[in-house]
Order: structure tokens, then C-alpha cells, then sequence
């Protein structure tokens, strides 16, 4: 009976250690991506995850429009919101 609480107690320490070092981290990241995505403004400044960098002209639910480009080759772009990657108008240092 001794050895088979020692492994249960074993067993949970694992589940313990493994949910504070990997799944608890990975969901603060998960919301605050998903904090930074819902407060995004026309003007903006984003760099999408394909690497498109521009800038938000509108705002939808699901959708943001995104202006590209330089001089008169400005192009708008209809992204989908998880597809932001980061915001360059609110962190510099990230982009």
C-alpha cells in the first residue's frame, strides 16, 4: 500500500508540474494575443503572421481591413483578426 501511494503522489507531482510550467504559461500568452486582437483601433500600425505590415483603416467582429503599401500603390486588404500577429503602434520593441 506504501508503494502505491508513493506513485500516486509521484503521478500527481508530474500533472502539477507539467499544467504550471506549460499549459498555465501558454494560456496567459493565448489571451493576451486575443486581448491585443479585440483593441485594435483605426490607425493602428499591425504586422500580420505572414509578415504583411500595415495598417488598420476598419474594424469588424471577425475582419479587419488593412491598408498597404506606400505613395499612391496603397493597397486595402481584408484580413481575418487571428491572422494579426502583432500591433507595432502599442509595443515597438515587438515588431
Amino acid at each position: 500500500m506504501d508503494q502505491s501511494m508513493m506513485s500516486l503522489v509521484l503521478m500527481v507531482g508530474m500533472l502539477a508540474l507539467f499544467y504550471f510550467l506549460l499549459i498555465r504559461p501558454q494560456k496567459k500568452r493565448e489571451k493576451k494575443v486575443a486581448e491585443m486582437r479585440n483593441s485594435l483601433k483605426e490607425g493602428d500600425k499591425i504586422i500580420t503572421i505572414g509578415g504583411i505590415h500595415g495598417r488598420v483603416v476598419k474594424t469588424g467582429d471577425d475582419f479587419i481591413t488593412i491598408e498597404v503599401g506606400s505613395g499612391s500603390n496603397k493597397t486595402n486588404i481584408q484580413v481575418s483578426k487571428w491572422a494579426i500577429g502583432s500591433n507595432v503602434t502599442e509595443n515597438p520593441e515587438e515588431a
